[in-house]
């Protein structure tokens, strides 16, 4: 049986610890996962702007948490909806949350977390980028398990150069929070990593 038939079940029993201290800032984003078929991701191209600190990276749909929020998952869903165009509360069930990780913007730590809920669609949606995202699509996520997509990219920081493991695909390079989250929710979802 492929590894990807017990991802959901593994990520609903998954117990992801509370941050102990959370930031001034908390964030949260949505992995949309399609199961049907080769698992994919539904992944997004930032817009360039220069005051955004992953300005034209490649992530995951989401954003801060707004005082309208009832909780994190709750942002997690407006934002998906106001970055790409999907409404999950629709089209797809929560089946779990990772844990937070600390949010890190052009080599600096910043004073914010983000933190990664879990969606499998229920329902077929057809994504429609904001200004927010430069494009939406597809990530597979057998092929990144398999190593095919593996490298490393190198960023210049200071006049120094620091290299950090990615996925290329099609021409856009996975790395940094988004590969780390990824990476994390293969584990957990049981990926012969």
């Amino acid at each position: 049986m492929p590894w990807w038939h017990e991802l959901e079940t593994s990520v609903r029993a998954h117990a992801a610890p509370e941050p102990s201290a959370p930031p001034r800032k908390r964030s949260g984003v949505a992995a949309i996962l399609e199961l049907a078929g080769d698992p994919r991701v539904l992944l997004m191209r930032r817009s360039e702007q220069e005051r955004d600190p992953w300005s034209g990276q490649v992530s995951l749909p989401g954003g801060r948490l707004e005082p309208g929020d009832a909780d994190l998952a709750a942002t997690a869903v407006r934002e998906t909806r106001e970055e790409v165009g999907v409404n999950l509360t629709d089209a797809a069930r929560l089946v779990g949350r990772l844990e937070a990780i600390q949010a890190v913007g052009r080599g600096v730590r910043l004073a914010m977390d983000v933190t990664p809920f879990v969606f499998v669609l229920e329902a077929s949606i057809d994504p429609t980028p904001n200004e927010e995202a430069q494009e939406v699509f597809w990530f597979p996520l057998e092929h990144a398990v398999s190593g095919d997509l593996d490298g490393e990219h190198e960023v210049e920081r200071h006049g120094l150069t620091y290299h950090h493991p990615c996925w290329n695909f099609d021409g856009r390079v996975i790395w940094g929070l988004t590969y780390r989250i990824l990476r994390h929710l293969l584990r957990v979802g049981g990926a012969p990593l």
